[in-house]
């Protein structure tokens, strides 16, 4: 039996997806910006795949642009938003457990001439409302803070923290990157005074290669790709009519049973902890509580234990965790989010995520548990030796 529990990393394209996508490569392959009917048929597609995305934000499909994944999508926010203010000031604020994507997008605006601040986060991962309260400066044009911690399923306060924004400034942008949390978490970016949402459709059973990001209607940002004008100039290049769709069945699955399927998954997640708690030096991180958590994520931490010799002993028995973030995981460096929650290296290289979908079953969470609890005990003895 094959038992996957990568899902942050990413999921299994659900059938009804996948039908849809192989009409848009065989029947409906028009270019959306083609003037004949075929052109016409594919732009009615792209309509539709925004109206479906949009509708569970509380949003309007004109205000989603497709590019072509999470890292695009964060990388345009940041480089595009930060760019489009610089006049109004030079000070961009994001959280020390950002993804990759936002980090090193930060990173360039420094070159740029930009100052960063990095919230800290508590032993939980989450970033505080007074943490940010203090960084917020006179010249602050943009703020950054990830919906879903994509390594300890961290829920960040994303709504109050962008009504603290707006409160002291209207003008400074707010950024979620939603790419965790979009189809697990209930995010209306308008109503909340969010600005500008990352998303990615591999995360909630859509294809690899396609994410957009929400820009409300009266941001206002600059392109970071120059060429053929689609999409109002801010994303050029001719759009992934298969993606785009998969991209919006997916969303509309994900949001028709959105409240039995992300109850079923928290009672999978609690059972999978209080199963990992039961076990001799394991120690589960980040928040516990439904209001301080995603549904799918449980990071845990196995002492004395590396995390790539369990993840391959798990592996053999067909069963699919990982050591972190896919976007790092080649990478031998420690994890900046497992520091940042306060893990010395020994452990934080001996932590393993499980990340749950909604095909995930409670047999699959048993025999993980119990798979766990027949190799603890071999590891540390061979580790011993």
């Amino acid at each position: 039996m094959e038992i996957y529990l990568d899902n942050s990393a990413t999921t299994m394209v659900a059938p009804e997806v996948r039908r849809e996508m192989m009409a848009a490569l065989s029947e409906d392959y028009g270019n959306p910006s083609s003037l004949h009917k075929k052109g016409s048929d594919a732009e009615r597609l792209l309509k539709l795949a925004k109206e479906r995305i949009a509708a569970p934000l509380k949003a309007d499909g004109k205000e989603i642009y497709f590019t072509s994944g999470g890292t695009e999508a964060n990388n345009l926010a940041l480089l595009g938003g930060a760019r489009a203010k610089k006049r109004l000031g030079d000070h961009v604020i994001i959280s020390a457990v950002e993804h990759p994507s936002v980090s090193a997008a930060a990173d360039e605006l420094v070159k740029e001439g930009f100052r960063v601040t990095r919230l800290p986060v508590d032993a939980l991962g989450l970033v505080s409302t007074d943490a940010l309260k203090e960084a917020l400066t006179p010249e602050t044009v943009l703020v950054s803070v990830m919906a879903v911690n994509n390594e300890v399923g961290a829920r960040e306060p994303v709504e109050e923290m962008a009504a603290l924004v707006k409160a002291y400034n209207r003008n400074i942008l707010f950024h979620v990157d939603a790419v965790q949390g979009y189809g697990k978490v209930r995010l209306q970016p308008k109503k909340a005074g969010i600005d500008l949402l990352s998303a990615s459709a591999h995360k909630i059973h859509g294809p690899k290669g396609i994410g957009f990001l929400y820009i409300q209607d009266k941001a206002r940002i600059l392109p970071i790709i120059y060429g053929g004008e689609q999409q109002k100039g801010i994303r050029s290049g001719t759009e992934n009519m298969p993606g785009i769709v998969g991209f919006g069945k997916a969303a509309e699955l994900a949001f028709e049973t959105f409240d039995k399927t992300t109850s079923r998954m928290y009672d999978l997640k609690e059972s999978l902890q209080e199963g990992l708690e039961a076990l001799d030096q394991v120690t589960v991180n980040g928040p516990r509580d439904r209001e301080h958590s995603a549904p799918h994520i449980v990071s845990a931490t196995f002492r004395g234990i590396r995390s790539e010799v369990l993840l391959h002993a798990l592996e053999e028995k067909g069963i699919y965790a990982s050591a972190g973030s896919a976007c790092s995981s080649h990478k031998k460096a420690v994890s900046p989010t497992l520091h940042a929650i306060g893990l010395k290296d020994e452990l934080a290289a001996s932590t393993l995520r499980f990340s749950l979908s909604s095909y995930t079953t409670e047999e699959e969470v048993e025999e993980t548990l119990k798979a766990l609890r027949e190799l603890l005990p071999l590891l540390r003895r061979f580790t011993r030796k």
